[in-house]
Order: C-alpha cells, then sequence, then structure tokens
C-alpha cells in the first residue's frame, strides 16, 4: 500500500503541496483529479523522487521512504509513467522496456511474456525506435517500461493525454487487468473525466495544492465530483 501523509512541496519560494494525504492500496485505482496547476502532477514526482518534497512522509508497506531518489523509488516499488511518456526516442522498444531493468536483480533481467499479453504490438514493433512510434504506441511502450520494474505502486500521469481512442480504450483494459490481479496500487491522474470516474475506486481531488475531497467511489456522486474539478 502506498501512504502520503501530510506532503508539502516547493518551487523556489512557492509552496505547490499544503499537507497533501491519501492512501492507494493494492487492487484499486486512486483517481487525483483537479484543474490544471492544483498539484497533481507535483504530487505524482514527489512521490516518485523525481522532485524533492519539503515535508511529511511517503511510504510504500509501511516502510518511510525518507526523501528517495528516483531510483530509491523505483528499487522501493514505485513505478511513474509521467506526463509526456519519456520513452528513448533513439532506443529500440526492446532497449527502452530494458531500461526498467535498472532497478531488479541481474536475475529477474528478462522481459515477462505478461507484457505482450497487454500490449500485443509491442512484440512486433521489438526492433523499431521508440521516436518512430506512434504516441498511443508510446503511451503503451511507457506503461509497459513501468511494469518491468515489477511495482507495487504504478503512477499513471495523463495516459489518455493525445491518445487515439482505441488506444485509450485498450489502456482502460490494462488498467482493470492490473486491478483485478490485485497486487499493484494504482494511481491516475487523469483529466478525461468519463474515462478516471469510469475506473476510480477511489476519488482526491485537489485544490490549491491542498486535498478537497477523498472518499471512496461509493461515498460520492457524480456530479459532485465533475463540479469538483470543473473551472
Amino acid at each position: 500500500m502506498l501512504s502520503v501523509n501530510d506532503l508539502t512541496l516547493h518551487y523556489g519560494q512557492s509552496q505547490i503541496l499544503n499537507g497533501v494525504s491519501l492512501e492507494a492500496k493494492p487492487g484499486a485505482v486512486t483517481v487525483v483529479m483537479g484543474t490544471n496547476g492544483v498539484g497533481k502532477t507535483s504530487l505524482l514526482k514527489a512521490i516518485s523522487g523525481r522532485h524533492p518534497y519539503s515535508g511529511g512522509a511517503v511510504a510504500v508497506n509501511g516502510t518511510d521512504l525518507n526523501h528517495p531518489t528516483a531510483f530509491q523509488a523505483a528499487r522501493a516499488g514505485i513505478a511513474y509513467v509521467p506526463q509526456g511518456r519519456e520513452v528513448f526516442p533513439l532506443m529500440t522498444v526492446r532497449e527502452n522496456l530494458e531500461s526498467g531493468f535498472a532497478c531488479l536483480p541481474k536475475d529477474q533481467h528478462v522481459i515477462p511474456e505478461k507484457i505482450f499479453e497487454l500490449f500485443p504490438i509491442l512484440k512486433d514493433f521489438m526492433h523499431r525506435r521508440g521516436g518512430d512510434l506512434s504516441g498511443g504506441q508510446q503511451q503503451q511502450l511507457a506503461i509497459a517500461r513501468a511494469l518491468i520494474t515489477q511495482p507495487r505502486v504504478l503512477l499513471l500521469d495523463e495516459p489518455t493525454e493525445g491518445i487515439q481512442p482505441n488506444i485509450i480504450q485498450q489502456i482502460g483494459r490494462v488498467i482493470e487487468t492490473l486491478r483485478e490481479e490485485g497486487e499493484i496500487a494504482i494511481v491516475l491522474v487523469e483529466q478525461y473525466f468519463d474515462f478516471a470516474f469510469g475506473l476510480a475506486d477511489r476519488f482526491v481531488v485537489m485544490n490549491r495544492g491542498a486535498v478537497t475531497v477523498n472518499a471512496p467511489k461509493a461515498e460520492v456522486q457524480r456530479d459532485q465530483i465533475l463540479s469538483a474539478v470543473s473551472i
């Protein structure tokens, strides 16, 4: 389980996160929503070690990560798929996937067949360069690369952005499959409301760097969430 407690984060003199707390449990999708600029991406960067947080705590399965670097967060089981995907454009699909080996023991440097069951197109493109893939294919590659690391926590930042509808549907099915397997806690930051609402088990709504709603889906109404994330 991922536990975030009273997290604060600054960019220079500007405070971006103001005491954010949340929990994400295995086998559930925790959706983080809010208008642009409220701190959603900063939250994921803090959890994943991409940006140092100023105060508070991030823990995985009860172990405090104590201001981790990105590598330390990955070793602790946190995988981050950033907005924009960050696929290595000059590396092949295989090489991109194999870059996920960095935080695994050497005897686990194998691409599981499950990756190709979730994303069949990647098997046909193993020797194609990442930069030659379409946006949707790059997104599939980015999620697959994250899964290579055998995460306990999967952070997804706007996975549907700029993606064609058929691949959005496939990404949704992959998230549902991972949830059903019950081994990974999934945190989804997403602006596409219907996609996010359909997948959510729990909502965390942010405004001005703080959490304004933190509740299971069964306890909120669709219109309540939509109103909270609308300008």
